[in-house]
């Protein structure tokens, strides 16, 4: 409606071609959302996150277990919604995105009320000082024959 109420006296085009161009225009959207929560969301905040705060230890490890099970449930989901196999807005299509809600919900509780674990960030800076630094690293060496032999 938008796009015929600006552009239909400006442009004179028949209002067809509008029509053409809205559609286009959902198709987009459609295929954006259908992207962006089962994809993105999936892979950054289930995957990602769950194995840095699994290396890391700054959560509990069953915590971060939980992102790591959610990651790939909700990419199973989206894709499934994406190649038709079960309609974007169905109850499987929300279970699968369960638990990315559990897992996102308790790790923000968690960090609330809790923060990070104060023996992950030892570790964390432990091992930040036994990386060498660039002048520590052996220079090489000649070899001398030996004098006496």
């Amino acid at each position: 409606m938008t796009l015929r109420q600006d552009f239909a006296g400006a442009a004179g085009g028949d209002s067809s071609s509008f029509v053409t161009a809205g559609r286009s225009l959902v198709a987009v959207h459609d295929w954006t959302f259908l992207l962006g929560p089962g994809f993105i969301v999936g892979v950054g905040n289930g995957l990602i996150l769950g194995w840095l705060m699994y290396r890391s230890g700054l959560v509990p490890r069953g915590m971060a277990l939980l992102g790591l099970v959610a990651g790939p449930v909700l990419l199973a989901g989206g894709t499934a919604a994406l190649l038709g196999v079960i309609e974007p807005d169905s109850t499987l299509k929300n279970l699968a995105a369960a638990p990315e809600f559990v897992w996102e919900l308790s790790l923000g509780i968690y960090l609330m009320v809790k923060g990070f674990k104060s023996s992950g960030i030892e570790r964390l800076q432990a091992d930040r000082r036994a990386v060498p630094t660039p002048h520590a690293v052996p220079t090489p060496c000649r070899v001398v024959a030996d004098p006496g032999g």
